[in-house]
């Protein structure tokens, strides 16, 4: 396998994510944790097929069971109002 970036955002490399499979993940948010890959400013857009595939090569992992990321809430709650440029009522 050539070394080159999967996730572009988080820049980890083809062999970051198999050492991450050869030191046990088997699933996209395993590898999310030993590498961060996926918590670029594109959240894994581009990366997940990607490690998905190489889970697939190397760990035998199917598409299927390799996963979604985890998907995670904004850090603090936003009321859909303030989004949309609404003013804020006063609680």
């Amino acid at each position: 396998m050539s070394q080159h970036l999967l996730c572009r955002c988080e820049e980890i490399s083809s062999d970051e994510i198999r050492r991450a499979v050869e030191a046990g993940a088997r699933t996209v948010n395993d590898v999310k944790r030993q590498t961060r890959a996926g918590m670029g400013v594109c959240q894994g857009i581009y990366c997940v097929a990607e490690i998905a595939k190489v889970l697939g090569a190397l760990a035998g992992t199917a598409p299927g069971e390799a996963g979604p990321l985890t998907a995670r809430p904004p850090v603090r709650l936003l009321a859909l109002g303030s989004l949309a440029g609404q003013p804020q009522e006063e609680p």
